[in-house]
């Protein structure tokens, strides 16, 4: 069967009204529709050419602009509009805030159905570039061809790539010159490893043929100044020793060199053995004097700086005076449970992901934490009346699910504790209003505070005290 085709539909000066869900702007048809538009900025005047059509909006990509929004600003990066990393880098940085806020209060208010309490203003990055602590780039043999390319015809002989996939093309990956996202020696290091890797004819991997050797490249650094690179690659070569090799070579400020050999069809590396080429197989993260573990593998929040400010709300919001029991679900490798226990009687986490609870006992006993004990297993399996029974009624529970939000169960067995506070963090403020109007009739919500993890997208963190009604 082939494509639906599309009937195009080209939308004349529409005003953009608002900065959507995703990082979409919204306008107004002719007709009443919405109208979700990727390229435009509040306050642009477009001519839209849609790309979909459905009964109740359009979405479609602004061609030409007959008034341009007192809200944009010229992007840094060469690369904005073909990358699709950083959506809102055209848009003033006040701005991104004051929208990432009012979808926030939006998805409460209109998912959430609640009732909002004083807002405080969204908790702005002091960094808005250079943030990530963490990269990762892909390989291709086949890289993505720029307009300019194909419209000058010329022959492009290597076609080698190593950097971002193309939205919406698993199999395209953008060449990447320059990127803002990760403080040096990133983009050096991404660009010795692609030049050094060419000079040594090590094949770049063809993700459709699965053919090649160089699959990725992750980089970390850390607060601490550490850096860790790892190189994935399809199958071994000969030449792997000698590229590992050079790396370290050039790079002295490299704490942790890693590689992973993986012929499966995807690149997750989770259920992969990292092997060590040279230095520690992890790197170290402090915050407020204590010291994480992080290795290949390892969860640990992409901003450093803002993730500290995130866990302050967090602990802030809890209100501990050192004669609470409290619950952590979702604790991952332990950050926020072991950042709280000082202030805490006992913190007992949950976290399903094997590996990562072996990670916060580890830093539990590093920094000399004894008052926190952590559990491993799927949440609404582990979380339950034997239990509590187990560990005791918390006083407070503080809960970071993923991006889904919390199951059903889960969220039933929370209004069966009765704990007194709830502290709800949240990537995805949507799923949390679904989550707080299941809560409402318990629980009351009494404060909440927004933090930018992620400047130039439309990402935010969200962290919301819950007090029994």
């Amino acid at each position: 069967m082939g494509r639906r085709k599309t009937n195009r539909i080209i939308l004349e000066d529409l005003l953009v009204i608002d900065a959507g869900a995703k990082g979409k702007s919204v306008a107004k048809a002719p007709d009443g529709r919405v109208v979700f538009i990727n390229n435009a900025v509040p306050g642009d005047v477009a001519t839209i050419q849609t790309t979909k059509k459905r009964k109740a909006y359009f979405e479609g990509t602004a061609i030409s602009f007959s008034e341009v929004s007192d809200k944009r600003v010229e992007p840094k990066c060469e690369h904005f509009g073909t990358c699709g990393g950083c959506k809102w880098q055209n848009m003033g940085y006040e701005h991104q805030l004051f929208y990432k806020q009012k979808e926030v209060e939006n998805n409460l208010i209109r998912l959430g159905k609640i009732e909002l309490p004083e807002i405080t203003p969204i908790k702005a990055a002091e960094n808005q570039y250079y943030y990530r602590n963490k990269m990762e780039f892909s390989f291709s043999a086949n890289k993505w061809l720029t307009l300019d390319q194909i419209r000058s015809e010329e022959i492009v002989e290597n076609k080698n790539a190593l950097g971002f996939h193309i939205p919406g093309m698993w199999d395209k990956i953008l060449d990447l010159n320059t990127c803002h996202l990760q403080r040096d020696p990133s983009n050096a290091i991404r660009d010795f490893v692609k030049q050094k890797a060419q000079e040594l004819a090590i094949p770049f991997y063809n993700v459709r043929n699965q053919t090649g050797v160089l699959r990725t490249l992750m980089i970390r650094t850390s607060s601490t100044g550490a850096v860790m690179v790892l190189l994935q690659l399809f199958e071994d070569t000969k030449e792997r020793v000698s590229l590992l090799d050079a790396i370290q070579n050039e790079f002295s400020e490299i704490t942790s060199l890693l590689y992973v050999i993986n012929n499966k069809g995807n690149d997750t590396i989770y259920d992969q053995d990292i092997l060590l080429h040279a230095g520690n197989d992890h790197i170290m993260e402090e915050m407020e004097g204590l010291t994480f573990k992080i290795n290949a593998k390892s969860f640990y929040q992409t901003n450093s700086e803002q993730a500290h400010e995130l866990y302050k709300i967090t602990r802030d919001f809890a209100g501990l005076t050192g004669d609470e029991l409290v619950y952590d679900l979702y604790t991952g490798t332990g950050t926020i449970a072991l950042f709280v226990a000082k202030n805490a009687k006992k913190v007992v986490g949950v976290e399903a992901v094997p590996d990562a609870i072996i990670a916060a006992k580890e830093n539990a006993e590093r920094n000399g934490i004894t008052n926190a004990e952590f559990y491993v297993g799927d949440m609404k399996k582990v979380f339950t009346e034997d239990f509590v029974k187990a560990n005791g009624k918390a006083d407070v529970v503080i809960t970071d699910p993923p991006r889904d939000g919390m199951h059903a169960d889960v969220v039933q067995q929370l209004i069966h504790l009765n704990a007194a506070k709830i502290v709800y963090v949240s990537c995805n403020s949507a799923t949390q209003a679904r989550d707080l109007a299941l809560l409402n009739d318990n629980y009351k919500v009494t404060k909440i505070q927004s933090v930018d993890m992620f400047p130039q997208t439309y990402h935010v963190e969200n962290v919301v005290l819950l007090e029994r009604r």
